[in-house]
């Protein structure tokens, strides 16, 4: 299975609700990285993604984006793919 790594943060709903979709995928080696009170993680966050809000998700190589673009992704059956390539 593919390398999955999660900017995320504290108490975040949207966090939450992509870590539950993975996990139903059968990903079990998540890499969560915390930006709460972390400038530095977060400006690392925004210029590897572009985007400033979490969570920000990558599979392997390939950032995925937030939790409504997996969710998306999963949708139209693309998520399963990524996770086994």
């Amino acid at each position: 299975m593919a390398k999955v790594k999660m900017f995320t943060s504290a108490y975040c709903p949207y966090c939450s609700r992509a870590k539950s979709l993975l996990e139903r995928r059968g990903v079990v080696d998540l890499e969560e990285i915390y930006v709460d009170g972390q400038p530095g993680l977060r400006s690392q966050m925004t210029q590897l993604t572009g985007r400033t809000s979490v969570p920000q998700i990558f599979i392997g190589d390939t950032h995925v984006g937030g939790c409504d673009d997996l969710h998306a992704l999963d949708g139209r059956g693309g998520l399963m793919p990524l996770l086994q390539a």
